[in-house]
């Protein structure tokens, strides 16, 4: 589809994008300005994300606005104002200040989308603690190896979560103090826990937030990309300054916006954007506890009025693949700006959001390390199906020339090579933006080795066109290379998709004698089909009509399903397990690296 068919609406709603002319942004923008528009804590004492998220609206015009609305599982509503927020906020960092929890002390959570989850986030900024959220899905080992690698002092879970998950490994945990439970105190808690409500309940309101310095640790979050022990990436408070920045341009928030990022909080999305950048800005934030249901989805945009929504391509496919009448019938004229992240946008959701959601998806990317997003289409400005989009105004990047290992080669006096227009090569970011990781826990090795030349490595392979576009080809270690030939699976992956049988693909490269590599790949048909070898084969010459027979699939092997990340990535290297016949115990499926 070309990309000029889908241009900038004047204006949903008459909002006027924050971002208009991208190159005027870029040449007008600075980080200093990016601070200025915060206000700090008082009297000059630093900066705290929690003061910028909640207390400096609770102080203002804006203290009886909803802050929160959190849907229940029940079918309940509750809603927390800026005020009432920054009121249960400070009773949390006073009542962590009660425990003996100090500054830098490590607070955890093993919790779903529910409303302490943000107290124990905002409260524990507050104290100038740091928070490190954990997804409510893990067994007890990634649990544990977690909490040890990040010295977890306290840990705020639930009664269930806790005796799955925690009390097996309970006396593996040397530096875990305090576990809150959270739930209606329902008597005794279990040994060594205490009730959240109750602890809360007797710390003192009206915490003032100590002095801090932006670059205190405020947030560690856990990724361990497709391979290797868990990093604890660490972020500190000047990042709030990149959540707001990109809130505004990428994101488009204004303060009447009704916002709703679908993402889990165990994932940095769900906390810098899902958290932190919707709440500087003052809008109010929908948060789901329920798991995916399209008919809820479609209510939930509709009753709330949301005006902004960022979900995932995972979430988009759902959506489409319950078909139009699952939308059809809700009013969403609310909506202005769909956005995605997570995974790369496959081109023909970009037309389907237009032509079924009444507006294009907006392709976005970033990382963990990151901290905030880097590149993205604008709301203001043009979209290209299948581009990433374009540097966001403060982000400076490269495509760097690799090495045999697929990773950008620097030469021995540690130079690197950037390579020119629609060559593929390493994605690198220069250092310098303030969301940016400062290290991995207790691995400085691991840390340096992320850098080269000046630049940080993201380990993704890209291409940029002549006029700035960036293309996502795949991870360094996904691209496959066949004959000589550099095959990006997600270009292939997005083609499969395109046929009418194929719910999902998943590809990678096999070892060839000859070829070096050759393109497998794994689909999910349609239940409603027979597998057939006539079905296969029609699948298999629909790709190379597409492709080409050099970048086209060799052989389609049909699944059940495909292994996810929680963020929706295909996680290749189960993929590739599966295709040399190793043990399913060598192919477990890592957490989202997002």
């Amino acid at each position: 589809m070309a990309w000029a068919t889908i241009t900038k609406e004047r204006w949903p709603g008459g909002v006027v994008p924050n971002v208009t002319d991208y190159e005027a942004a870029r040449a007008g923008f600075s980080w200093a300005d990016a601070r200025a528009a915060l206000d700090g804590l008082p009297g000059g004492r630093g900066l705290n994300i929690a003061h910028e998220a909640v207390d400096r609206h609770a102080a203002g015009a804006t203290a009886g606005k909803v802050a929160v609305r959190w849907l229940r599982r029940d079918g309940t509503v509750e809603d927390a104002t800026y005020a009432e927020l920054a009121e249960r906020t400070d009773r949390f960092a006073s009542a962590l200040g009660a425990l003996g929890v100090r500054s830098g002390d490590a607070v955890f959570t093993l919790l779903g989308r529910v409303p302490e989850l943000w107290v124990t986030a905002l409260g524990t900024l507050k104290a100038t603690a740091v928070f490190a959220p954990l997804y409510a899905a893990y067994g007890p080992e990634p649990v544990r190896e977690r909490l040890v690698r990040g010295e977890g002092r306290v840990l705020v879970t639930t009664p269930t979560l806790y005796r799955r998950r925690v009390e097996p490994i309970r006396d593996r945990l040397p530096a875990l103090a305090h576990v809150l439970l959270v739930g209606p105190p329902d008597g005794e808690p279990p040994a060594g826990t205490r009730w959240f409500d109750e602890v809360v309940a007797a710390a003192p309101g009206g915490f003032e937030i100590p002095a801090t310095d932006p670059e205190a640790p405020a947030i560690v979050h856990f990724t361990s990309g497709t391979t290797g022990t868990p990093k604890g990436a660490v972020h500190v408070h000047e990042a709030v300054v990149a959540h707001h920045a990109t809130g505004a341009i990428a994101l488009d928030l204004h303060p009447d916006d009704v916002f709703w990022c679908t993402a889990d909080p165990g994932w940095v999305t769900g906390t810098s954007y899902g958290i932190v950048a919707p709440l500087t800005h003052g809008v109010t934030v929908v948060v789901d506890e329920g798991d995916f249901d399209a008919d809820r989805w479609c209510r939930i945009l509709a009753e709330q009025r949301v005006t902004v929504w960022y979900t995932s391509p995972t979430a988009l496919r759902m959506l489409r693949r319950a078909g139009p009448e699952a939308i059809g019938g809700h009013d969403l004229s609310a909506l202005r700006l769909v956005a995605s992240v997570g995974e790369p946008l496959d081109p023909d959701l970009v037309a389907w959001g237009m032509e079924v959601l009444g507006h294009p998806v907006h392709d976005s990317w970033w990382q963990t390390e990151t901290g905030g997003i880097m590149i993205a289409n604008l709301a203001g400005c043009e979209i290209r199906p299948g581009s990433m989009g374009r540097p966001l105004p403060g982000i400076e990047v490269a495509v760097l020339a690799r090495g045999d290992d697929g990773r950008a080669a620097a030469a021995v006096d540690g130079s690197v090579q950037e390579l020119g227009p629609d060559e593929a090569g390493e994605l690198a970011l220069r250092p310098g933006w303030p969301s940016m990781f400062r290290g991995y826990l207790h691995d400085d090795e691991r840390y340096a080795a992320c850098f080269a030349g000046g630049w940080y490595l993201t380990g993704d392979v890209v291409r940029r066109d002549v006029e700035g576009w960036i293309w996502f080809v795949g991870r360094a270690d996904d691209v496959i290379t066949s004959a000589g030939h550099l095959i990006g699976p997600v270009e292939v992956e997005q083609t499969l998709r395109q046929h009418p049988a194929v719910v999902d693909a998943g590809v990678v490269g096999v070892p060839d004698e000859v070829a070096g590599e050759l393109v497998k790949a794994y689909v999910v048909v349609r239940p409603d089909l027979p597998v057939t070898e006539e079905l296969v084969s029609d699948v298999l010459a629909f790709a190379r009509r597409r492709l080409g027979p050099t970048v086209a699939p060799r052989s389609i092997e049909v699944v059940d399903d495909l292994p996810h990340t929680r963020s929706g990535k295909i996680v290749r290297r189960v993929l590739r397990a599966r295709a040399r016949g190793l043990a399913e115990d060598d192919r477990s499926t890592p957490e989202a690296p997002l």
